[in-house]
């Protein structure tokens, strides 16, 4: 099996020795409070709340999981679920470039809600932004 790739933000952009995107803003609390926000936003907007479970718990866990790795955190992700197999597991929902573009609208808008440094937010908002265009599966 391919590991999932973990991103590393070298010292030029966040200075002191390499460090993960993870540990410069702050670790699970942060994605987890990201999450949270962003879910937040989510169960209020008529366009893309009906591709989700009534409960979110669920959701936001995953997410949150998966952002925690990606970004160069610890491993619960795949350990529990496998490989992220994005564009798979997003298939069974309809999505249309309205509804990627309402998710990233919340998601952008989360990362900048969140304070966190101008760095890291674009580059959080520069992968959600390219990766949100793979699950669209709908025209």
């Amino acid at each position: 099996m391919i590991p999932f790739p973990r991103m590393v933000v070298g010292k030029r952009s966040y200075g002191g020795g390499v460090m993960t995107l993870f540990e410069a803003v702050g670790g699970e609390q942060y994605f987890r409070g990201l999450v949270d926000d962003f879910y937040d936003r989510v169960d209020t907007d008529p366009t893309i709340r009906p591709l989700y479970p009534e409960d979110l718990t669920e959701s936001r866990e995953r997410t949150a999981l998966f952002l925690i790795q990606y970004w160069g955190g610890p491993t619960t992700y795949s350990d529990q679920r496998g490989h992220p197999r994005l564009r798979m597991r997003h298939m069974p929902f309809p999505i249309g470039m309205v509804e990627r573009n309402a998710w990233l609208r919340h998601m952008t808008a989360a990362v900048f809600a969140s304070g966190v440094d101008h760095r890291a937010a674009e580059q959080m908002n520069n992968y959600f932004a390219n990766s949100s265009l793979a699950m669209i599966n709908q025209e």
